[in-house]
């Protein structure tokens, strides 16, 4: 591959603010203008969209491998989902530090052939009837540090892909994108378990990275926004946190994520919890509810991409709205209206979620993206690790519905909180109500 960093002499026309042009503002608001805009772009969606389908296919047959392997246990599988979480919680952010020293491209290319290798390698010990719960776990945790090295760099690769103007609404339509897989890659998955079994799904898998590979393969370098990557010195690492640290309002961004992630986004728990023990209803009942999840994130996802650059003012009224709706989700009488609240309750959390990630990308400067998007993706693994076992004690202390109502009014607390703590910077940014940049 050529140098990546020739592009850079370009960027400095492309990376300025939107046009004032009402012709190229009202290009700005159009849904798909990413995918209109940039033939890279054209290249990675859809190549997203396979690998994600595959993964999603994956996990659910990894799940349903180790119960067969294990007759049954719960503890198994959780143990597995942790070898795989637990690598990000260690490493992502020297996976970060990787992502400003070495062009991104190039390691998305290596680390989407890693986790096709893996998926191919977990295939063959199945269809052989060689695998043991014990290469699952190798193999989960060998994804998981693999998951390390291309997820900052990923998340900051979308910025290269699109350049500011669009960020995001391309952010918009990848989690649009997202919550569209996350519906169809289980789904597939159970059919194909029924069919064929658990080992053809992980080599399909293993097919589906090549989709990655490919679009990765065929993009035109000099329509990337890169510049040269940062140079390995001594301290990158700490360079990059002492630069979060310094800017008060990446601060506040990340507090309010992580307490709000932590107290109020925990829907595998609270869903499951609300359909079984406080309604009395089945697994189909529990899965309309999750659809209705997924549905309201798809249309909060649109939404987002259909709008300009969020602001942080944005993103907290999206924060405050989803505290709210959880809060309120918590009280309905019936099945029917608390599977009804899951709709808006998505909307708002994906766009909350969608305007901290645009955010973020676009308040770090460029040499310091990797480690800044690093630092993100730590404080959206921490934040699980904090909220499912609070969310387990609070169920079995107060109830379910407890458990909803407090974390929703923990969630609007956070919000409040941070605000009056750090309430110099948030009073200029919602007077300004425009994204900080570097």
């Amino acid at each position: 591959m050529s140098d990546i960093s020739g592009a850079g002499g370009a960027d400095s026309a492309r990376e300025g603010p939107p046009s004032s042009d009402p012709e190229a503002a009202q290009q700005d608001l159009k849904l798909f203008r990413s995918l209109r805009n940039h033939r890279n772009y054209r290249l990675l969606m859809p190549a997203q969209g396979v690998s994600s389908i595959g993964a999603w296919m994956q996990m659910t047959a990894q799940d349903w491998l180790v119960l067969d392997l294990t007759h049954g246990s719960g503890a198994a599988v959780g143990i597995t989902a942790g070898l795989q979480i637990l690598p990000a919680l260690l490493f992502s952010l020297y996976g970060s530090v990787l992502a400003d020293r070495y062009p991104k491209r190039r390691i998305l290319m290596v680390s989407q052939a890693v986790m096709g290798t893996l998926a191919l390698v977990l295939g063959l010990l199945t269809v052989t009837g060689t695998v043991t719960v014990w290469n699952v776990y190798a193999l989960a945790f060998g994804l998981g540090l693999t998951v390390t090295l291309d997820t900052p760099a990923r998340m900051a690769f979308t910025f290269e892909v699109v350049g500011p103007r669009d960020v995001s609404n391309a952010i918009g339509l990848n989690n649009a994108l997202f919550n569209t897989t996350m519906i169809l890659g289980p789904a597939v998955a159970g059919v194909l378990i029924a069919a064929v079994g658990t080992g053809p799904v992980f080599l399909i898998n293993a097919v589906s990275f090549g989709a990655m590979e490919l679009g990765l393969y065929l993009m035109r370098e000099d329509e990337l926004h890169v510049r040269e990557p940062v140079r390995r010195t001594k301290g990158q690492l700490r360079a990059g946190l002492r630069y979060v640290r310094e800017r008060r309002d990446l601060v506040m961004l990340m507090t309010v994520m992580l307490l709000v992630s932590a107290f109020g986004m925990n829907f595998a728990v609270t869903d499951a919890l609300m359909s079984r023990q406080v309604f009395h209803t089945g697994a189909s009942s529990f899965g309309v509810v999750t659809a209705m999840m997924a549905v309201g994130g798809l249309v909060g996802s649109l939404f987002s991409a259909r709008r300009r650059q969020p602001s942080i003012r944005d993103m907290l009224v999206a924060a405050a709205a989803f505290g709210a709706l959880v809060t309120a989700s918590g009280l309905m009488p019936a099945y029917w209206a608390f599977a009804a609240m899951q709709l808006p309750t998505g909307m708002a959390m994906m766009t909350f979620t969608t305007a901290a990630y645009s955010i973020t990308q676009l308040s770090a400067p460029e040499e310091m993206r990797g480690r800044v998007m690093g630092l993100y993706l730590l404080v959206i693994t921490g934040s699980s690790l904090i909220g499912y076992p609070l969310v387990g004690w609070l169920a079995e202390t107060f109830g379910p519905r407890s458990t909803l109502v407090i974390g929703g009014l923990a969630s609007l607390a956070s919000v409040v909180g941070t605000l009056v703590f750090m309430t110099p910077v948030a009073t200029g940014l919602l007077a300004r109500g425009t994204t900080p940049r570097a």
